[in-house]
């Protein structure tokens, strides 16, 4: 009476090393090498894709940006403004952040006809009422934001390349995963089939 095959035990699969699936190894299947192969086919067809959905995205967004920058170069400019309150004083007077730092106070100005307006603006830290100062306002005379510079721009620009360009190494390490996997399967189902003809053979009779 033959006994019962015993279950499968795959080997284990070679040591980790860089580049391992390329050397030259008993141990090494063909379905590693076709893995290596896949692998670099992904890893290069990630990077030329990356490359150019940034390219592509930041050329998009720079034309974009430097069309609203213009328009609002054009339809914004610089009118004086009186503090109706004070502005914050900076926790840290004097420091580089200080001078890079501005507060949201309430201004009063003098609209397109010559209205009296307020509105908020940011102003520099620590400055009193009443202090003088000179605000952006848009051509309806509304308190409006600085029209963009060239430095705003590009910061701008860099991040909806990288938003842009992100999800695709994402994605090709996604379907890496999903091809090791199955080849990973198909090799434990190659192996046990192979065992079950094995088996029998070192199996003791009684």
């Amino acid at each position: 009476m033959t006994g019962e095959i015993p279950f499968a035990q795959p080997p284990p699969p070679p040591r980790r090393t860089v580049g391992w699936r390329w050397r030259r190894s008993r141990l090494r299947r063909p379905t590693d090498r076709l893995q290596a192969w896949i692998g670099l086919g992904l890893l290069l067809a990630a990077l030329s894709a990356t490359v150019a959905t940034a390219l592509l995205a930041g050329r998009a967004a720079h034309q974009q940006l430097r069309h609203t920058a213009d328009a609002q170069a054009r339809s914004r400019h610089l009118t004086p403004a009186v503090l109706v309150q004070d502005a914050p004083v900076h926790p840290e007077p004097g420091s580089d952040e200080e001078k890079e730092t501005r507060y949201p106070v309430t201004v009063r100005y003098a609209g397109p006809g010559g209205e009296q307006r307020t509105g908020q603006a940011e102003v520099s830290p620590g400055l009193p009422s009443g202090a003088r100062v000179r605000i952006w306002v848009d051509g309806d005379g509304s308190v409006a934001d600085p029209p963009m510079t060239r430095a705003h721009i590009h910061r701008r620009v860099l991040v909806r390349a990288l938003l842009a360009s992100a999800p695709v190494p994402l994605a090709a390490a996604a379907v890496h995963r999903l091809i090791d996997r199955g080849v990973q399967r198909r090799n434990l189902a190659a192996w046990e089939k192979e065992w079950a003809e094995t088996a029998p053979r070192w199996t003791p009779s009684h």
